[in-house]
């Protein structure tokens, strides 16, 4: 018999309101001691040890942790919560504020306790899919945690037809979830330039070759690409990060220079271009500067793409719990999610949230960016919306949509790669 999808989310909501009180405790905590990138052990620990008797969890991606609810075999739907935290000092003043150099300015507390009391409110809930739990380690640096998990085959070992994650927004309207189909995210690539002249004497530039006009005027020039490369109706942005020439006297002239940059598209054909682009144009201003260029490209994540067929029934699925659905977020922001929604039918939601006393509200990786406690209860009813639609998905699906062969094929499709050329 088929289950009543409606009774289900009618008894989970339930018993996941119960579970408030906790888990804004348990954020707290989390917000107060955060873990760098790859040093999410202790994090992982601290969830654990709150599903203690609830679900057995196994080391994944390293730091990261994967465990599984629900039925034990057959299709599963995971839900991701990221680990990680950022290398930034906090300002909020708030009593749980963290006090070293890291800071969750990007959410992910509240995305590992809303998914915590999820789990918690789903013991005695009869669920028809295996509901599996990513603790996610990386996601704001390379090499990413989501891509590892991938390739370790989590995804294909628990028959992962459909991946939900869940986001807190300040753009997104407070307490709505935006969700939509299609393009998402951007492609996210670093590029590094190195700059290799030839020092001297401010008095005797005719005797050096001096890096800093060409730093400059490649930093000028990167911005410009797109609008070369890219047709207007195709998002693209190069944005300098860092440029760093000399740290001497004033008339000293050095002998190298340093660009970091950030590439993101929506086109992979845009990407290509622009990144062979990038080398060209690097490489040519510094000849003409006498010094040489040598242009490192990191590729990062791919174009993240909700499946539109699964993102309707969540805005659905959104609209049958009591909240409200907000039109789709899309930005040329990135996140590693897409390497999970290259591999399976997958949606990324954004859940809008009000922050602590500032109008307009801080950004995402501010340090001042503190969503309230009300977000943890958003974010969990974003991902019980995504269980419950990936569910009717499933179970409207023909057998053969979700084997776990489809996965096995976008396994190692898209690998971090860096190019180095002189």
């Amino acid at each position: 018999m088929r289950p009543d999808l409606a009774l289900l989310a009618a008894h989970w909501r339930a018993a996941f309101v119960a579970e408030q009180e906790a888990a804004v405790g348990l954020r707290k905590d989390l917000h107060a001691d955060p873990r760098a990138s790859a040093d999410e052990d202790d994090a992982s620990r601290r969830i654990e040890a709150a599903l203690h008797g609830v679900i057995a969890f196994r080391r994944s991606a390293d730091t990261g942790r994967i465990g599984r609810i629900g039925p034990e075999r057959g299709a599963a739907i995971a839900l991701r919560a990221e680990l990680d935290a950022l290398p930034l000092r906090e300002q909020t003043g708030a009593p749980y504020a963290a006090t070293g150099e890291l800071m969750h300015a990007c959410g992910h507390d509240v995305h590992q306790a809303a998914l915590v009391a999820l789990l918690r409110a789903s013991v005695g809930i009869d669920l028809p899919f295996g509901l599996v739990a990513l603790l996610q380690p990386r996601e704001e640096t390379y090499p990413s945690g989501a891509l590892d998990m991938v390739r370790e085959n989590v995804l294909l070992d628990e028959d992962i037809a459909h991946v939900i994650g869940a986001h807190v927004h300040p753009a997104v309207p407070v307490g709505e979830i935006a969700v939509g189909g299609g393009f998402i995210n951007a492609a996210a690539d670093e590029i590094d330039i190195r700059l290799v002249g030839r020092g001297g004497h401010g008095a005797y530039p005719h005797d050096g070759a001096d890096p800093v006009a060409a730093a400059a005027h490649i930093a000028i020039a990167l911005p410009e690409l797109v609008r070369r490369t890219v047709s207007p109706l195709n998002a693209a942005v190069i944005s300098i990060g860092t440029l760093h020439v000399g740290d001497g006297a004033a008339n000293v002239l050095p002998e190298n220079a340093h660009i970091r940059a950030t590439l993101r598209s929506t086109d992979p054909a845009d990407r290509v271009a622009l990144q062979r682009a990038v080398k060209s144009t690097a490489e040519s201003i510094a000849s003409g500067f006498g010094v040489v260029a040598v242009t490192t490209v990191t590729e990062g994540e791919p174009v993240l793409i909700n499946d539109a067929e699964l993102a309707a029934r969540i805005g659905d699925a959104v609209v049958t719990l009591g909240v409200s659905r907000a039109e789709p977020l899309r930005s040329l922001g990135a996140d590693d999610f897409s390497y999970f929604s290259d591999a399976v039918p997958s949606a990324m939601l954004f859940v809008g949230v009000e922050t602590a006393g500032e109008t307009p509200p801080p950004s995402l990786h501010h340090p001042r960016f503190l969503p309230t406690d009300r977000a943890v209860q958003d974010v969990g009813m974003a991902l019980m919306a995504g269980y419950l639609a990936a569910a009717e998905n499933l179970l409207d699906a023909r057998p053969s949509a979700i084997t776990a062969p489809q996965v096995r094929e976008t396994l190692t499709d898209h690998p971090s790669i860096e190019r180095e050329h002189a």
